[in-house]
């Protein structure tokens, strides 16, 4: 039967604790990019006099936005890009103090 040395057992440690910061930076954006657009959708859909106020209000933070069709395209692209920064710091962080200390 064949040992597995200690060396190579925390390689097999480091290696299991790492996460893989872009696939949580595209998870991390798409789900944002998602939220933002099904919410904006749904609102221009429901209608009514004044359509997602308080969603619009997100114009503020990211120009070019407005709840109708095309500001969910835009909205989309934006929470993509500062989703897919923030999984990337999470990942980052996360690997950096699961990393060993010597």
């Amino acid at each position: 039967m064949n040992r597995i040395s200690t060396q190579d057992q925390e390689v097999v440690r480091r290696e299991t604790l790492r996460l893989n910061s872009k696939a949580w930076g595209v998870a991390t954006g798409l789900l944002a990019a998602l939220s933002i657009f099904v919410a904006t959708v749904v609102l221009v859909i429901k209608g009514g006099e004044n359509v997602g106020q308080h969603l619009g209000l997100l114009a503020v933070y990211l120009p070019g936005y407005r709840v109708t069709i095309v500001g969910a395209f835009i909205g989309f692209v934006y929470l993509f890009v500062i989703g897919y920064a923030l999984g990337r710091l999470i990942g980052y962080v996360y690997n950096w103090s699961a990393s060993p200390r010597d």
